[in-house]
């Protein structure tokens, strides 16, 4: 579903990525493992296209994706790629339910459409009855749960989360983890996922360490 090759990536003389190959398969929840500088990031944001390689290529179901326009990148990333961060990255002056819409309006869709498939992402996540809420007035753990519904709104091929759990607690950060399987089980979402928490790591299908910008297993 998602291959990786042959990609460098340098910032001046600094060589953050080395030949890194890499293929993941439809449904995988994958965690990415490492050192602080090791790499991790820059590949997943050359993989979810928020940067460009120097060389290589990003496939998804065959497609190369780093021969694509500003334009169509843009497109392709809104309507294949879903992100979370370890710092939500939400709208403060929007609601929980603002917030999750926006991907699905951006896209083209009716408001009507994006409030029903957001709803029906809030049901699923358990935080419908938050959906007027701003983000300053949810926990941590709610605001990850709007995060993660607006990034799967568009019914992405693949999630890319960067430290989705960094800044949660123990409780809420296992429950985060244990929600991406019930999302792979529920609908089938592939999960690419940056992390430093060791039990997260060690519960995904496959770890895959990256050392000084070379993937080491």
């Amino acid at each position: 579903m998602l291959e990786v090759k042959n990609i460098n990536k340098s910032y001046g003389s600094l060589h953050v990525l080395r030949d890194i190959n890499l293929t993941i398969n439809q449904g995988e929840v994958v965690s990415v493992v490492g050192a602080s500088g090791a790499g991790k990031t820059t590949l997943l944001q050359i993989i979810g296209t928020l940067d460009r390689p120097d060389s290589g290529s990003i496939l998804y179901d065959g497609q190369d994706v780093t021969k694509l326009s500003e334009t169509k990148l843009s497109r392709f990333r809104n309507e294949h790629i879903g992100f979370v961060f370890q710092f939500h990255n939400l709208l403060p002056e929007f609601t929980a339910l603002e917030n999750i819409c926006m991907p699905a309006l951006i896209k083209g869709e009716s408001l009507k459409e994006a409030k029903s498939k957001a709803e029906e992402l809030m049901d699923f996540l358990n935080i419908r009855g938050r959906a007027d809420h701003k983000p300053s007035e949810l926990s941590g753990g709610e605001q990850q749960r709007v995060a993660v519904a607006r990034a799967l709104i568009n019914k992405p091929s693949v999630v890319l989360a960067d430290e989705p759990s960094g800044n949660l607690d123990s409780i809420h950060a296992q429950e985060l983890h244990q929600l991406f399987f019930e999302l792979r089980k529920q609908y089938n979402q592939t999960f690419m996922i940056v992390t430093h928490n060791e039990e997260l790591a060690a519960t995904t299908d496959r770890r895959i360490t990256v050392k000084d910008g070379q993937i080491e297993s």
